[in-house]
This record gives structure tokens, C-alpha cells and sequence, in this order.
């Protein structure tokens, strides 16, 4: 509109800065290789990171990026929910149409909370219930969105201002800075250093960042001597005069904006300059035309941009005479016009804070209830997805609660449909607030249904009832709870049960003590359990409610982590009833679940497990991703705890596609740590290995990355690594702290210390490790916990025979150890495995144990899958035969020879050093020999049949009837191998199926009897 003006306050030369533009060029160039770059641009206001960001824009334009430029807005002092992604992103959406489209399919709807015009034409949202994984599958999809969006373009993503940030910005940013890792982008975010003063949100999030070694830090400084005379040079177009360059960089210090305003200022012969910085970011604007003045005074309580037709609407002035008044405060570089070219800025923000600052006190008030009357008259001054916010802003600073409350809680709600729950618990803190200045009929005219999507019970329809504070007050502890702000959280619970002491609701008063319940255990301050007695207690003998059903829910699911039993059965079921009966699905949903998991645990396996089935089938159906993703954790972790892990690893992989599709972050995290539990215990612990860093990488929450701690540290011990299984340990102890000792995760790491403290030789340290648990005792249905750790003890104590410092206290030890072990069920055959081996273990360490006791152990692993365990018991029953009465004799010899050479290849396979050294070194002592047998003759039958060796074991094992992933498992070869093996044996011998090649070889005598049952060769 106003067409071209003058900028002759800004040098067109661009001064000094070589060294961190040439960073930044570089960090372009590493991500046009395909390698994501995070850097973070500080400095003091005016110093001159705005202009850098346009140089280098410009720079990365030439060489054929994308350049998406986004800036925190300020409106009265509050930042907007996520404004910097969504203008990035729009810009983004607009340069790259097609690519944004293609990484952007089938999550439109998702995207539409940062970009609400993606929502245009899509049917409307669903609501659901909000949760922990709200915000991190938001943060997860735009991280991938940009992945894609850059996977063939170079892209620059620009954030300017982030000091003005929100708490969800924040957040975001620090997710994408932290989980980045391909794709051709730059993201760059510039800050003000001298405002992050001690308490500022940012800084926090800047020490966090300056920890990761893939974010860079470019620190601004002011210029030289020289920097400012070039900088004067170029704003007045001569070389300045060497006195006129020295009082403008004493005055200025080397701040660029400065040495802008104090060279104009001297051109123009600006009278009354004094040192004040506030009187220099005035003086010009000062001297300006009083309607010029007045506009500025409007566009600086506006925001960080006005819209001209806001403008115009806010100042009361003709057209003519407002564009006049624009003209001379951008002719004279105070204002500027918007990128977007639909409004006014300030060039610089300390110039609108100086103005603002100015400001009477009823002036602003006054100028906020114009902007606020104006957005009202016609909404569509400004963009459709800042116009709630904006209005909220509007009428808070205007000072009037009647217009303000409703509007405020119009803001929250907008907030978390976009799940920016730090900004909604901001807002909804100003409801609180507002709430007793606001007139009563005000208040009346108020629905919760409207404005909250929690309603704990008051008695009342909340669809004719009047809002009340305490629904303020619950939908705040949400909104707490699900953006990471769980102390404002807590306080919040803590006045809200405070008020309702007196109110006579205990179904609202136990609500909230569930929800104090999870917020103690998030910020690790115990385990829950009072908070959820407490409400318990106070819904007992109510009649069917959500409420009810909810605390029912959340007792049965503690209860089966912490303390399985009855109780926890007679809770779940009761839950169940209950939410039939008011129709809350997914409570109903989750307490079937808890109920199917007590069930596996107390021994009605089968039962169970149909069960868990079942409730994914529904969950799927009804689209209860919350649920459905729980159960693919729970259920895979039930087949792996009664020894079937095969079963469990298909589920799982259909979990972490699930996961990754919903975003569910720390579902993900445990879904992978189950898996790395199940590929350890089939023996493929390379990739057990994998799954448990993928977990570490995955997981936002400490217990996740505990589970992924402590799996690291099963398999470096079973390695023999004991520095790292320690290591390992001491993280998972950290992450699980000390305020919630569920047996499910304390139970592994006492087994762990055990066996850490064995493996260094602290055998008093690993019984003390024992009598602690033995003195707590086992809560029924931990079983699985119970047995290898209870294993792990009578090892070390039969290990450690003939130590005198073990001798002392051997004989009560042990007998404690059977006293623990006796009460534990056998129903699942890993869990008698283990009992069969427990009790061999036991005799081992009194120097009772016979062959027929490891015979027993040995038969018990062969059916199951686990390779490493089975191992174990075959080295125990060959020094069991080669230690017995007339172990020396040669079929005794033959069979040990035969278990070691099996143990030795599984263990050497495994990568489970200690177990073959003990393999080794038992061969060496009984002189018996762990290669393979010799090659046959020429004349061997088997090699004139034209079979290969590899082929000859395939035959043997065959002959003695060995199904195709038998053979795999004891060739270490696939199942696809073995049966391509089968296939050619079957061709080499003109037979038409297994049957008939076993009667082959038994009829030629291709194999001994002795032969049959000798290790295979390689």
C-alpha cells in the first residue's frame, strides 16, 4: 500500500559477522549431504541476529533451498501455542505443495492443530480422551513431516524470538533438536541472551540443548571500533568522521541497532539525546507527527504485527489519514511492513517495548478493550487460527473479567484441541483468577461440557449445569499433568481436595486424589498407593459411577504391578461391571485387560491370554489406540513370562507398527523392550541388543528407559562384561529410583546385583542382595521374577563351594532359597524348568547332585526355546556324568562329550563367554575333545551319494526324526535352509519324502547308533 520507502538507517553493507555466517554455511552444506543440523543463534537485543538470519537466507535461496522463516509472536505478553511451526510450516506448505502433501497423507487431521486450513474439508475431529501420548505423537509427526518434506530439497527452518516462546514451542523444538537424524535441514531458532535472565522458561531448555552434541551454539558479540565505522558508512553512504565514530561506538558499545539510531539521530540534529536506552528508542518517535505517534502507540499494545484492517478499526482515523500517519513512522524506520505484507511491525522490538512502556497505565487497558471490541465487531481481522487467542489476550489486558472469563476459557479449549496443555493450564490459571471478579450471571451462563473435557461428578448434568471452579480446577490438573507440569499440577489437587474437605462430594474428591495418585509417582514421590486408597475408600459403597469405575480401574491395575492378589481381582471385575453399566468403554476396556493379566499370573494361563486377545480385537475395532497400545504391551509380555517368547515377537513387531502409527512414544519404548526380553531368551541377542538401544532412542519417561537399562545389563553379564552390566544396572536403579518399588522391575535388578556382585567375586555383598528380597518375600503371581532370580543365588552358592569365606551361613542360606522357592508355581514348563533346575543347582551346592537330577533340568529346557538356559543345564549334566561313580567309563565320556561340544556351539554362538570358557576348561580337564569329528573316507557311503557335509548332519538329524526348526535350532541355521537342505537330501537320494531318506540311511548303515547321537560337524 505504501510502496517503496526508505530504509536509510539500515547499512546496505553487510558488516563483520564472517565467522558465524560461515557456520552457518557450513551447517547448509553438512545437510545438503543428508546430514540434519540444530543450531541455536543468541544474543543481545540489536546486536544484529536478525539481519545475519536474512544474510544467510539469502545465501541458502541462491544455492536452492527452501527457506521457511517463523517468529514468536507476543500479544500483550503472551506467546501464541506453537506460532513459529505453524507460520514455518504454512511457508513451507506453500514453496513445496507437492512434497508437503505427500509426507503430510493421512495425517491431516493430526496436522491441522499446528495448521488449521490442513483441517478444511475433513470431517470433524474426534474429541477422545487426551493423554500423555497427546502432545508426543503431535511432536513426533512434525518431526518425520520435515524429515520427508527434506529428503530430495534442502530446507532452512527459521524461528526467530524464541525468548517469547511458548512452553509447547519449547517443547517441540527441544524434540526436534533431540530426534532429528535424516533429511536435508537446517533448523536454526535465535534468541535474546540478555532477557534469559535466571528464571526465564528458556533456560532450562538452553542447558538441555548445549548437552546434545548435534546442536551447535553461535554466540553474537557486538562490533569493533572499525565494524561501527563501516556500519556508519553505510547508513550515511561517506566516510564518516573519525570523532563522530568514536562518540557513536562509546555510546552504542558496538550494538548495531544502536549505532543505527545514534547516526540517524546525529544526521537529523536530534536534539535532547541523553544516555537513557529508553530515551534513545523514543527520541525519533518523539519527533514524529502526533498521528504518527498515536499509531505507534496502537501497533505497539497490538502484538508483535497488527493487520491493517485491525489497525484501522483500532485507531478511529480516516483512511487517509492513517495511511499518511504509516507512511512517515516507515519512512522514518520505526515501523516496518509485515513479511506477509497484510500489516505493521516494529523494525525493531525494543523500539515497541520502549513505546509500550510508555504507556499509561488506562491507556493500555483502554487500547486493549478497543482491539478486543473490534475482533468481536469482525472476526475476520485477523487470521482464523490466532483470532481465539488473540481475543483472550485482548480482553484480560483490558481489565474486564464479564468479557474476559468467557473468553479466556474459549482460549483453553483451543489450546488443547491443539495439545498445547502448557498454554491451556496458562489460561486456564487465568480463569481461576478471573473467576471471582467475573458477575455472578456471567458465571451462571457457563457450561462445563463448553469448556472442559473433564467432569468429575457433582451431582448434575453438565450439559444444564453451571460451570463450576472446581471443574477449572480439574481440567487444570489435566492439563497439568499431560504438558509436564506436574508440580502446578499437584498444588492444584492440593487446593482443590482443600475446598472440597467441606463440600460433601466424594466421588469429585476421589477423582482428584487419582489424579494426585499419578502425579506422585510421576515426579517419582512415592508409589501412588496412598492417593489411590484414599479414593477407594471414599467411592466404597457409591452406587455405580465413571468415577467409581475409574478408581476401581486404577486400584486393580496398581495392585497387579505392585501386589497381585485377590484384592486386585475383586477390583478389576468390579470396574468392569461398573463401566458397563454408566458405558465408559474405555475404562471398561482397561480394567478387562487388568483382569486378563491377574488371571495369566494366578495360573489360569490359557484363560487369560484368550482374553488379552479378545480385547485387542475390540480395541482395534473401536479405535481406543490408549488401550489397544497397552495391550500390545502386556500381552506380548504375558506369552514371554510363561516361556512362549516365539509367539510373542510377531505381536510385538504389529505393536511397534501400531505405536509408530499413533505416535505413542513411550508404548513404543516398552513394546521394544519387551522384544529385546524375547530375542534374548531365543537366543538372537544381536538383535536383542538392537531392540534395547532402540528403546533408549524411543522413550521419554524414566521407567522405559529403565526396562532398557536393565535388559542391556542382563546380556553384557551373560557375556561376561561385568563393568557394563554394572554400569547398566546403576542407570536402571536411577531411572526406577527408589519411591516405587514395583516387584516387576525391583525384582530383575536384585537379580541382577546378584549376579553382578557374583560375577566380581563380592560374595557377601551378593547375600546380602539375597536376604533383602528373601526378608521382603514374593507377591504371588511373580513367579517369573522369582525363579531365575532364586537361580541366580544357588549358582553363586554352588559356584562358590569350598570358599571358606562362602562356608559360613551356606546351610541356612540354602535352606531359605527351598523354603522362597516352595510357594512358587510350576504350571507354565518354563517355570517347572526352572524349578527342575533350581533344585538341581541346590544339590550342586551341597555336593548331592547326581546325573538323573540334571538329566531331569536338561529334559525340561529341550521342548522350550532357550537356547542359552538349555546350554547351561547340558554343561551341568556332562560334569554331573564325568564327576559320578564310574564317570569314567566310555559311554558316560561319549554322552558328556556330546553335551559340551552342544553347550560349547550354542554358547559360543551366543557370545556367552563365560559359559564356553567353563566349557573349555571342563573338556580340558576330562581330556575329552570339542571338534568335530573326523571327515569321512573317500569311501564313506555318505560321500559317494553325492551329499555334502553340511548335508550329512541334515541327513542325521533326519534319520533320528528331527523337524525342520529342530534342525535349524541345533544346526544355528534358518528353518528356510534346514528345509532347502531336506529338499536336496530328498532329490540326492531318489525318495519322495523324510520318511523314506531315514529308511535309506538306516538301511545302508550311513549312520552308527553311537553316530546318531553325536554332535554335528560343521
Amino acid at each position: 500500500m505504501l510502496g517503496p520507502v526508505q530504509t536509510r538507517s539500515v547499512s546496505p553493507v553487510f558488516v563483520g559477522r564472517t565467522e558465524e555466517l560461515n557456520s552457518l554455511n557450513e551447517a547448509l552444506s553438512r545437510a545438503a549431504a543428508g546430514e540434519p543440523q540444530a543450531l541455536l543463534l543468541g544474543g543481545e537485543a540489536g546486536v544484529g541476529k536478525t539481519r545475519l538470519v536474512e544474510e544467510f537466507a539469502t545465501a541458502a535461496c541462491r544455492q536452492g533451498a527452501v527457506v521457511a522463516l517463523g517468529g514468536c509472536v507476543e500479544i500483550g505478553a503472551d506467546g501464541l501455542p506453537f506460532a513459529p511451526f505453524s507460520t514455518a510450516l504454512r511457508a513451507l506448505r506453500r514453496a513445496l505443495p507437492a512434497e508437503f502433501a505427500a509426507a503430510a497423507s493421512g495425517q491431516e487431521e493430526e496436522l491441522a492443530r499446528l495448521l488449521p486450513e490442513m483441517g478444511e474439508g475433513l470431517p470433524a475431529r474426534r474429541t477422545g480422551r487426551h493423554d500423555e501420548e497427546s502432545l508426543a505423537r503431535l511432536f513426533e509427526l512434525t518431526a518425520r513431516l520435515l524429515e520427508r518434506v527434506a529428503a530430495e530439497r534442502t530446507v532452512v527452518v527459521a524461528l526467530e524470538d524464541l525468548h517469547w516462546a511458548d512452553a509447547s514451542t519449547r517443547h517441540l523444538l527441544a524434540y526436534l533438536f533431540r530426534t532429528l537424524r535424516t533429511g536435508r535441514l537446517v533448523v536454526l531458532a535465535t534468541y535474546r541472551a540478555d532477557d534469559i535472565h535466571r528464571r526465564h522458561p528458556l533456560r532450562p531448555l538452553l542447558a538441555e540443548l548445549d548437552r546434545l552434541r548435534t546442536v551447535r551454539r553461535i554466540e553474537l558479540g557486538r562490533f569493533t571500533r572499525d565494524e561501527v565505522s563501516r556500519q556508519i558508512a553505510g547508513i550515511l553512504a561517506t566516510e564518516p568522521n573519525p570523532g563522530q565514530v568514536d562518540d557513536i561506538f562509546e555510546r552504542s558499545d558496538g550494538n548495531a541497532f544502536f549505532v543505527e539510531e545514534l547516526a540517524v539521530c546525529a544526521t537529523e540534529g536530534c536534539a535532547g539525546l541523553t544516555d537513557s536506552l529508553r530515551d534513545l528508542l523514543l527520541v525519533r518517535v518523539e519527533g514524529l507527527p502526533e498521528s504518527t505517534q498515536r499509531v505507534a502507540r496502537v501497533v505497539a499494545e497490538g502484538g508483535s504485527t497488527v493487520e491493517y484492517r485491525l489497525l484501522a478499526a483500532v485507531s478511529g482515523l480516516a483512511e487517509d489519514d492513517l495511511i499518511e500517519a504509516l507512511r512517515a513512522a516507515v519512512n522514518a524506520n520505526i515501523l516496518s511492513p509485515a513479511p506477509d505484507g497484510d500489516g505493521y511491525r516494529f523494525r525493531h522490538s525494543l523500539v515497541r517495548e520502549a513505546v509500550a512502556d510508555d504507556l499509561l497505565p488506562g491507556e493500555r487497558s483502554r487500547l486493549n478493550r478497543r482491539y478486543a471490541e473490534a475482533l468481536e465487531a469482525d472476526p475476520t481481522l485477523v487470521p482464523a487460527d490466532e483470532r481465539v487467542m488473540r481475543l483472550a489476550s485482548y480482553w484480560y489486558h483490558a481489565h474486564d473479567p464479564s468479557k474476559a472469563l468467557p473468553a479466556v476459557l474459549d482460549a483453553s479449549v483451543t489450546a488443547r484441541r491443539r495439545h498445547a496443555y502448557a498454554e491451556q493450564l496458562r489460561l486456564l490459571e487465568r480463569a481461576m483468577e478471573l473467576w471471582d471478579t467475573a458477575p455472578e450471571d456471567v458465571r451462571a451462563a457457563l457450561r462445563p461440557v463448553d469448556f472442559t473435557e473433564v467432569y468429575p461428578p457433582c451431582g448434575c448434568d453438565p450439559a444444564t449445569a453451571p460451570l463450576r471452579y472446581l471443574d477449572l480446577m480439574a481440567e487444570a490438573a489435566v492439563a497439568g499433568r499431560l504438558g509436564g507440569e506436574r508440580e502446578r499440577a499437584l498444588k492444584i489437587t492440593k487446593r482443590a481436595l482443600h475446598l472440597l474437605e467441606d463440600d460433601g462430594d466424594p466421588l469429585r474428591a476421589a477423582w482428584f486424589w487419582v489424579q494426585r495418585s499419578h502425579l506422585v509417582q510421576g515426579l517419582a514421590r512415592g508409589d501412588g498407593w496412598t492417593e489411590l486408597a484414599t479414593a477407594e475408600e471414599l467411592v466404597r459403597g457409591l452406587p455405580p459411577s465413571e468415577v467409581h469405575a475409574e478408581v476401581l480401574s486404577n486400584f486393580a491395575n496398581w495392585s497387579m504391578v505392585h501386589c497381585p492378589g485377590p484384592e486386585a481381582v475383586t477390583a478389576a471385575e468390579r470396574a468392569v461391571e461398573y463401566a458397563r453399566m454408566v458405558g465408559a468403554r474405555e475404562i471398561e476396556m482397561n480394567a478387562c485387560l487388568t483382569n486378563a493379566g491377574l488371571a495369566v499370573e494366578s495360573g489360569d494361563v490359557e484363560a487369560g491370554l484368550a482374553e488379552m486377545f479378545e480385547i485387542l480385537r475390540q480395541t482395534l475395532d473401536d479405535g481406543l489406540s490408549t488401550v489397544a497400545s497397552r495391550v500390545y504391551v502386556n500381552l506380548p509380555n504375558a506369552l514371554e513370562a510363561i516361556g512362549r517368547s516365539r509367539e510373542a515377537i510377531p505381536i510385538l513387531e504389529e505393536g511397534l507398527a501400531y505405536a509408530r502409527k499413533f505416535r505413542l512414544s513411550d508404548k513404543e519404548a516398552w513394546i521394544w523392550g519387551n522384544l529385546a526380553e524375547s530375542l534374548y531368551s531365543l537366543g538372537r541377542w544381536d538383535q536383542a541388543a538392537d531392540a534395547a538401544v532402540r528403546a533408549e532412542r524411543v522413550g521419554r519417561s524414566a521407567r522405559p528407559r529403565g526396562f532398557h537399562a536393565a535388559n542391556r545389563a542382563v546380556l553384557a553379564l551373560a557375556r561376561g562384561e561385568l563393568s557394563e552390566a554394572a554400569r547398566h544396572l546403576t542407570a536402571a536403579r536411577g531411572y526406577f529410583g527408589s519411591h516405587d518399588r514395583a516387584p516387576q522391575h525391583d525384582l530383575p535388578l536384585s537379580d541382577l546385583a546378584i549376579g553382578v556382585a557374583a560375577g566380581e567375586g563380592r560374595l557377601l555383598d551378593a547375600r546380602a542382595a539375597l536376604e533383602r528380597v528373601l526378608d521382603t518375600g514374593f507377591p504371588p503371581g511373580t513367579q517369573r521374577y522369582a525363579w531365575p532370580l532364586l537361580l541366580t543365588a544357588a549358582t553363586m552358592e554352588a559356584d562358590s563351594l569350598g570358599l571358606p569365606v562362602a562356608e559360613q551361613n551356606r546351610a541356612k542360606i540354602l535352606d531359605r532359597i527351598r523354603e522362597a522357592a516352595r510357594p512358587l508355581a510350576t504350571n507354565a514348563p518354563v517355570w517347572l524348568a526352572h524349578e527342575r533346575w533350581l533344585r538341581a543347582e541346590l544339590l550342586r551346592a551341597e555336593s548331592a547332585d547326581t546325573p538323573d537330577h540334571w538329566s531331569e533340568a536338561v529334559t525340561a529346557f529341550e521342548p522350550l526355546e532357550r537356547p542359552y538356559d538349555l546350554a547351561r543345564v547340558r554343561h551341568r549334566l556332562a560334569q554331573a556324568l564325568l564327576s559320578a561313580p564310574g564317570g569314567a567309563e566310555q559311554p558316560d565320556r561319549d554322552r558328556a562329550t556330546e553335551l559340551l561340544r552342544l553347550a560349547h556351539a550354542a554358547a559360543d554362538h551366543l557370545g556367552a563367554r563365560p559359559l564356553a570358557d567353563a566349557v573349555t576348561l571342563l573338556a580340558q580337564r576330562a581330556r575329552l575333545s570339542l571338534t568335530a569329528a573326523q571327515s569321512p573316507e573317500p569311501d564313506d557311503p555318505v560321500r559317494s551319494l553325492g551329499l555334502t557335509g553340511r548335508e550329512r548332519d541334515v541327513l542325521r538329524l533326519v534319520a533320528l526324526g528331527r523337524t525342520n526348526r529342530q534342525i535349524a535350532e541345533e544346526l544355528f541355521i534358518s528353518p528356510k535352509t534346514a528345509s532347502v537342505h531336506v529338499s536336496n537330501i530328498l532329490a540326492k537320494l531318489a525318495v519322495s519324502g523324510r520318511g523314506e531318506a531315514a529308511a535309506v540311511a538306516h538301511r545302508l548303515g550311513l549312520f552308527p547308533q553311537r553316530a546318531l547321537h553325536a554332535p554335528v560337524t560343521e
